[in-house]
C-alpha cells in the first residue's frame, strides 16, 4: 500500500473497563491492527481514579497514546427521537447537576491520563434559543467549560443530536475559548440532522477528534437510522475525508464500529485499509 499524503494518526475508541480488564492481550490486539492511538470511553466514574490511569499509561507507554477521553454519564439512556431528549446528556433538567459533577471528574481524569480532550454527547440540544431548558443548558455548559479550562482541557460535543447551526449557537452564547467539535459525521445522518460533508465549513477549525463510522439516513422518523461499515453507507468519505483534510484537520482519525465479536475486528481492518487509500 502507497503511503499516505496525509499524516494524520488512525485510532480506534476502545472502553476503558475493556482495556483494564483485557491488559496486555487488548493492547496486543490494538498493536496488530496497527493502531497508533485511542480514544477512551469510560462510564464508570469509580474508575476515575490516579491508580487506573497509572495502569492505562504503564499498559500503553510507548505504544499507543490516549489522545482523548469520552465520558459517559449515569441515569437512563434511550437512542431514540422519541425518548433521547429526556434521557440523554445535560439536556434533561432531572440528570443534569449529577451528570456536570461526573463529567467534571471526567476532566480530571482526562489529565490524569495525560490527555488534552474530554467529548460527551450533550443531547438533544433545543434547536431555538427559546425552547425550555435552553439557557439553563448553556449556563451548565458555561460552568464545565470552566472547570475544564482549569485543567487545561477542551470539552467537545460529539455531534448528531443537534443541527451543525445549533451547536455553532451554543458554542456563540457561551463564549468560552476551550469548546471543541467531536465530529461524528454517521451521526449526523443517523439521527437525521445534517449532511457530514456541508456541516465541516460550519465546524470549521473547531473540529478537534473524528469518529470514522457511517450508516444511512432513517425512512422512519421514529427511529434512527443503520450504521453501516465505512464505505458503504452515506456519509460519502471519497468527498467527505479529502474535504476533512484538505481544510487543514491533523487531528486523529478514530474508527468507531457499534458491534462486537470477530465481525467487528474484520470491519476494522477493512475500514482501516479503505481510509488509508483515501489518504493516499
Amino acid at each position: 500500500m502507497s503511503e499516505t499524503k496525509y499524516k494524520n494518526r488512525i485510532g480506534v475508541i476502545y472502553r476503558l473497563e475493556s482495556l483494564v480488564e483485557e491488559g496486555k492481550a487488548g493492547v496486543d490486539r490494538l498493536l496488530d491492527l496497527g493502531i497508533e492511538c485511542v480514544q477512551l470511553n469510560g462510564w464508570d466514574p469509580t474508575m476515575y481514579t490516579q491508580e487506573v490511569a497509572d495502569k492505562v499509561k504503564k499498559l500503553l507507554k510507548g505504544k499507543i497514546e490516549v489522545s482523548s477521553f469520552w465520558c459517559g454519564w449515569s441515569g437512563p439512556q434511550q437512542w431514540n427521537p422519541v425518548d433521547g431528549p429526556c434521557t440523554l446528556g445535560l439536556v434533561p433538567e432531572a440528570y443534569r447537576a449529577i451528570r456536570l459533577e461526573e463529567l467534571k471528574r471526567g476532566a480530571d481524569f482526562t489529565r490524569m491520563l495525560g490527555a488534552h480532550d474530554m467529548a460527551t454527547h450533550v443531547g438533544f440540544v433545543p434547536e431555538q434559543p427559546v425552547y425550555s431548558g435552553y439557557r439553563e443548558l448553556v449556563s451548565a455548559v458555561r460552568e464545565l467549560a470552566a472547570y475544564c479550562k482549569e485543567r487545561e482541557v477542551y470539552f467537545n460535543f460529539e455531534t448528531g443530536q443537534e443541527t451543525p447551526v445549533t451547536l455553532l449557537r451554543v458554542f456563540q452564547d457561551v463564549g468560552a475559548d476551550n469548546l471543541g467539535v467531536n465530529l461524528d459525521p454517521a451521526n449526523l445522518i443517523l439521527y437525521g440532522r445534517g449532511n457530514p460533508i456541508d456541516a465541516l465549513g460550519i465546524y470549521g477549525a473547531r473540529i478537534r477528534g473524528v469518529h470514522i463510522k457511517d450508516g444511512d439516513y432513517t425512512t422512519d422518523p421514529y427511529r434512527n437510522g443503520k450504521e453501516r461499515v465505512v464505505g458503504e453507507g452515506s456519509v460519502n468519505y471519497p468527498v467527505f475525508l479529502p474535504k476533512l483534510l484538505e481544510g487543514g484537520y491533523k487531528g486523529d482519525l478514530y474508527i468507531e464500529r457499534e458491534i462486537s465479536g470477530e465481525q467487528q475486528m474484520i470491519d476494522i481492518r477493512k475500514t482501516i485499509a479503505y481510509i488509508k487509500e483515501l489518504m493516499a
